[in-house]
């Protein structure tokens, strides 16, 4: 049975930016797995009624349904153990760390610079969903949200932990990338997509390791479509 991947994508269904998605495709490939990505839209919510819940990524492995990017990791681990992604014991609670720090350091400030870009990469059928539900969470309009000095100024606070660890290794985890890249790269790989925004000098240690995480596995991240490739897309 072919394995599926239900995976969000935008104005082009090849367009494909949620970071928890990214996440999921870079461990399947990690585990050598092939997948068949089957794009997903914020509007379709029948389509993963049979998950159990209303959101993406979703994992289809045989008879096997697993939902949210960590929870398909854990799960890549028990049924592939082969290039463990995240470890047990104190492993898989330093990843947990890398979760969290991801969600809640560097997306809220890649947010706030790339939060217009975004909104235009989104299908025009999911923008009023989009801005109700996320405007309702940030407690503002995107208009007032969106500042890119002040994310990039908050970014630059946020990574200063990732460079400390990227002057001493090429990877996160070490010599060859783990769960803890991904789990950190997927957000890089959502600015990368829906936006032309600099996050980092190409000076930077992060710099140099993003290079490297989009040229994994025959270009995975490199090769995806990014909005400024859509013509007329991107303003």
């Amino acid at each position: 049975m072919t394995r599926e991947l239900y995976d969000l994508c935008g104005i082009d269904e090849r367009l494909r930016f949620s970071p928890y998605c990214w996440r999921a495709r870079y461990a399947l490939a990690h585990k050598g797995l092939d997948v068949q990505t089957r794009p997903w839209r914020f509007s379709e919510k029948e389509a993963l009624a049979f998950s159990g819940q209303g959101q993406v990524p979703v994992l289809v492995d045989g008879d096997e349904v697993v939902h949210d990017s960590y929870e398909i990791m854990r799960y890549l681990d028990r049924a592939y153990p082969e290039s463990p992604l995240l470890g047990e014991g104190p492993a898989e609670a330093r990843a947990r760390f890398f979760k969290h720090y991801a969600e809640r350091s560097l997306a809220p400030a890649i947010l706030r610079t790339v939060v217009m870009d975004l909104f235009n990469a989104i299908h025009p059928d999911d923008r009023a969903y989009f801005r109700e539900t996320r405007e309702a969470r940030l407690g503002c309009s995107f208009e007032e949200f969106h500042s890119p000095a002040k994310g990039l100024s908050q970014l630059d606070t946020a990574l200063a932990p990732l460079r400390g660890r990227l002057e001493e290794a090429d990877f996160l985890d070490g010599d060859a990338p783990g769960g803890a890249d991904y789990l950190v790269f997927g957000f890089f790989m959502w600015a990368h997509c829906v936006s032309s925004a600099d996050l980092v000098s190409n000076a930077d240690p992060v710099y140099a390791w993003r290079e490297r995480m989009l040229d994994l596995y025959d270009g995975l991240g490199r090769e995806a479509l990014r909005v400024t490739d859509i013509e007329g897309a991107y303003r």
